[in-house]
């Protein structure tokens, strides 16, 4: 049975993914390097490769001294904590932006519904009892951190910004920091909670 979640998330996330850059690429308004550099600016392509990625390394069997970040404890809940992020950032604050229709409503539900409620379920059913320190899992925080270092540099020279609420040139610098931050606490916080969770569901010795 895991390895039948394994398999379906492996194709979901790729089928998300490649599509997605098709699309963009297909209704291109900047030259092919701008539009791809656009394509890797969004938290939520790279949360998903992520995430396909770590599905693929599960079927393939993949070397784990070469892929150690696949196949550390934390990462499982890790990536759930930041499909969760994807998920509720965009019930919140996207979902009403835009209309789309066809290939590209089906990949919105993909990237931002389907796959983050697919990998809670698949960390929730195999992973959740997995002793996982707190340490582990927090240092998983750099890859936010990361992100959000790259999309202000990059938003700074190009001008563009993948999300309204990142937004400098119409919020402001000091707003735009406020609305980091404040994504920043609703990781950390399902980060916590998560963690707690798996504390809970873990066999008493």
């Amino acid at each position: 049975m895991r390895r039948n979640f394994e398999i379906l998330g492996m194709c979901a996330g790729w089928f998300a993914v490649l599509a997605q850059l098709y699309l963009m690429l297909q209704n291109r308004e900047a030259g092919l390097g701008e539009n791809l550099m656009r394509f890797i600016s969004y938290f939520t392509i790279h949360t998903n490769t992520l995430v396909a990625l770590f599905f693929t390394t599960r079927v393939f069997g993949a070397d784990q001294k070469r892929l150690t970040l696949f196949h550390q404890k934390a990462t499982p809940m890790a990536f759930t904590v930041f499909m969760v992020v994807v998920g509720l950032v965009y019930q919140l604050l996207l979902r009403d932006i835009g209309n789309p229709t066809g290939l590209q409503m089906v990949l919105d539900e993909l990237l931002h519904t389907i796959i983050p409620v697919f990998m809670y379920v698949y960390w929730l059913m195999f992973c959740a009892r997995t002793v996982v320190s707190g340490k582990q899992l927090f240092k998983w925080l750099l890859y936010p951190l990361g992100y959000s270092v790259f999309m202000m540099v990059r938003g700074h020279f190009s001008g563009f910004y993948p999300y309204p609420f990142f937004n400098v040139t119409e919020l402001g610098l000091g707003t735009t920091l406020l609305n980091v931050a404040l994504v920043f606490l609703l990781m950390l916080l399902i980060m916590t909670a998560l963690f707690f969770l798996g504390k809970l569901l873990q066999p008493r010795q």
